[in-house]
């Protein structure tokens, strides 16, 4: 029956395991730490919304942006506002609660020191300036075309806070129309529907969509005309932020041939702005909302035209740069929202794990083999300053005290701990033991 390997031979030294295994665990846990200082945080599971006024397009679309979001298990809470000029007052007001908001092109700055990123542009919203079509009778054609012949006439321009008022402010400045005899109404909304058919104003501007309510509903007014402008290339000129845009002749609606010709209008470009700090899963998912609600045809643009990286006033967030180029986060084409950002958030992880455990699993072995051999070599040492001792000197001590210090060595050597893989190098520390043994006999 086979001898069974001694026990000393068999167990491996808890001392030369820790003295091993504790700094790779501590270098390993600090790799870890290291990482987990750039995991992000959970998205939060609501974005605050700054829309816009009632029946406008802004909150149109905020209503169309909640239901999609909500898919994702995230509310949208909208807070409706006078328009794009609020909108961006509460975005750059650290105090207000807000994520996000629809911006008009060319109501903002870029001087926000970073504060402030665009999503990019997401539709055309024209600037519309319907008058009471008995205004432009004695004119050649019997219609306005220049903004000139709005002077000393009951303005709308626009509720203040709104992008509306801003535009019609600049264009209006423009050409010179400022003070009297013009009175300018600081108003918007559906009311001025009303105004403007019952004579109390004499022309209304509006900035939005053709879907807007406000717009809409002029388009059909009777005793109502929109205002081409002859001046629209010189606008674009003027005001960088500004596009030509051509409504054409029955783009509205075919059967009463709405417009009756083409009508040229200047448009800025709605935008998408949120604070630098967002979340970026979110902005994901505002992205792909926006490429659903804007991605369609219509009068003005053509499918698949928006959503797009344009940089009115703001410059474009990072991870929208990298939305336009890859599109969908590849982890959300497969996995639901939540699976995917946690898998995201985690991945970070995996730098420690492949850049630390893998030396580490390569060089612990080797620092514990040295270990062993260095305790063996140690024995080896002693020996061998005993052995050259003796040779020296014989004398320097009876045979009984050689004998006792080379017992004490053998004693040391049979107590210690060495794995299977070192046993040669215990049996030889043993074999040059004896020879030192016999040594002494020899000469003492």
């Amino acid at each position: 029956m086979a001898r069974k390997i001694p026990k000393r031979l068999r167990e491996i030294s808890l001392r030369d395991l820790l003295f091993v295994a504790l700094p790779s665990l501590l270098l390993l846990l600090a790799g870890f730490w290291a990482a987990a200082q750039f995991i992000r945080p959970a998205p939060p599971r609501q974005i605050i919304f700054s829309s816009g006024g009632g029946g406008g397009a802004y909150q149109s679309f905020a209503a169309r942006y909640k239901d999609f979001l909500v898919r994702y298990d995230i509310q949208l809470i909208e807070k409706p506002s006078a328009g794009s000029m609020e909108n961006l007052q509460r975005l750059r007001d650290e105090k207000y609660a807000v994520d996000a908001a629809f911006v008009q092109g060319g109501t903002g700055r870029s001087d926000d020191n970073g504060t402030l990123v665009s999503l990019g542009g997401l539709f055309h919203e024209p600037l519309w300036i319907f008058y009471r079509a008995g205004l432009a009778k004695d004119t050649p054609g019997g219609e306005f075309d220049r903004l000139s012949q709005l002077k000393g006439r009951r303005l709308a321009i626009g509720a203040p806070g709104s992008g509306t008022h801003k535009l019609a402010m600049e264009l209006l400045e423009a050409n010179a129309i400022q003070g009297a005899p013009t009175q300018l109404i600081a108003r918007g909304g559906l009311a001025m529907v009303e105004a403007l058919r019952q004579g109390k104003v004499d022309a209304v501007f509006a900035v939005g969509p053709t879907q807007s309510a406000m717009v809409w509903l002029l388009l059909f007014t009777d005793g109502v005309q929109l205002m081409g402008l002859s001046h629209a290339e010189a606008y674009t000129r003027r005001f960088p932020h500004l596009t030509k845009l051509t409504l054409p002749r029955g783009g509205v609606d075919l059967v009463r041939d709405i417009p009756p010709h083409d009508v040229t209008l200047v448009s800025p470009l709605a935008t998408l702005v949120v604070r630098e700090e967002i979340h970026p899963a979110l902005v994901d998912l505002l992205l792909q909302a926006a490429s659903e609600m804007h991605g369609e045809s219509g009068l003005f643009q053509k499918a698949g035209e928006f959503p797009r990286p344009a940089q009115v006033d703001f410059p474009l967030s990072s991870e929208a740069e990298r939305y336009y180029k890859s599109g969908k986060p590849l982890l959300q084409r497969y996995l639901p929202f939540w699976a995917a950002t946690l898998i995201d958030r985690l991945v970070v992880m995996l730098v420690p794990l492949f850049a630390l455990l893998i030396p580490i699993v390569k060089f612990a072995p080797a620092l514990y083999g040295w270990r062993v051999r260095s305790r063996i070599f140690r024995r080896y040492g002693e020996l061998k300053l005993m052995e050259a001792e003796v040779d020296l000197e014989p004398q320097q001590h009876t045979r009984a005290e050689w004998l006792a210090r080379l017992d004490r060595i053998e004693t040391d050597v049979n107590r210690m701990q060495t794995p299977l893989p070192f046993a040669d190098l215990l049996y030889n520390l043993r074999g040059h033991i004896g020879l030192v043994r016999e040594a002494i006999q020899r000469k003492v």
